[in-house]
């Protein structure tokens, strides 16, 4: 059975309250998967960003809780939900980077397949102002008013009273600064980007990349089953250096498997190469 056929004509419930299927949908149209958001859908508490609202578990519990309170709510079975996160780059010192999922839960064929984007490409940042200046000036660097700003009383924020999120233009920022300087107990002000879908094009754009990723991830069916989502579970480095042919910490082959029959298959020179630089080689150049 083709791909298609697992999701043609069928109504997908996207678990959203922040706009998400400007990214998500157009591109989940090649399947044929009707998007509908819920009216109401309060995704907030499963986390915020401003940390008032601890998000339960990690990041994919979050988004899976979603899809199924989704689910729950509209009675249908199939349900696609996102969520972010922001921290420094795993491999890259001193950058932050974001790390969006796009999960899709389908109970009618006992499916999840997540899709996956880690970029650097983000604004995420914050800081601490004493006055107008200082906040405007942090607000220009981090692409105000096309995206949004957050600023609160204090660092840790209790509930929603201490922030006041979704500024997206001077006036309100200078009566956000205002009220924060009148409010701080330390008469300073915390400014943070606002990383919510609808104020942040830049994340919107690697939620889109991650929507992509689902939709390839869908296309790769297992050879054994047909299911989709034949994925690459394992990456094992080894590729042998040219000169001397010593191992290296290249990759060497990816394993996929299949989550539904358990059927699984190596893959060689996944990166199109069957040998190593010299130059990454610890052999010839130590």
């Amino acid at each position: 059975m083709n791909y298609q056929q697992f999701f043609h004509n069928r109504v997908a419930i996207l678990a959203t309250m922040h706009h998400k299927e400007k990214a998500i949908a157009p591109i989940l149209e090649e399947l044929n998967i009707q998007i509908i958001v819920p009216q109401d859908f309060n995704t907030d508490i499963f986390g915020t960003f401003t940390r008032e609202i601890e998000r339960p578990g990690t990041q994919i519990e979050a988004a899976r809780l979603k899809a199924e309170k989704a689910l729950e709510l509209t009675g249908e079975n199939l349900a696609i939900a996102s969520e972010g996160s922001f921290a420094p780059h795993p491999y890259i010192p001193y950058l932050y980077s974001n790390r969006e999922i796009v999960i899709l839960l389908d109970k009618e064929n006992d499916l999840e397949i997540i899709g996956e984007e880690l970029s650097l490409e983000t604004n995420f940042n914050h800081q601490i102002a004493e006055n107008f200046t200082e906040a405007y000036d942090f607000a220009l660097k981090v692409g105000f008013p096309e995206h949004g700003l957050v600023v609160s009383c204090q660092e840790s924020p209790k509930d929603s009273s201490e922030i006041i999120k979704g500024i997206t233009n001077k006036e309100k920022l200078l009566e956000a600064v205002n009220w924060a300087l009148n409010n701080s107990p330390d008469g300073k002000v915390h400014l943070e980007t606002d990383m919510r879908a609808l104020y942040n094009p830049t994340r919107m754009k690697n939620i889109a990349k991650a929507t992509q990723n689902l939709v390839n991830k869908i296309k790769s069916q297992c050879p054994q089953c047909s299911t989709p989502g034949f994925e690459i579970t394992e990456r094992i480095q080894g590729l042998p250096c040219e000169i001397c042919a010593t191992p290296t910490n290249l990759l060497l082959c990816v394993v996929y498997q299949c989550k539904k029959c358990g059927f699984s298959q190596e893959k060689l020179f996944p990166e199109d190469r069957e040998f190593a630089d010299p130059a990454q080689c610890m052999y010839c150049n130590p």
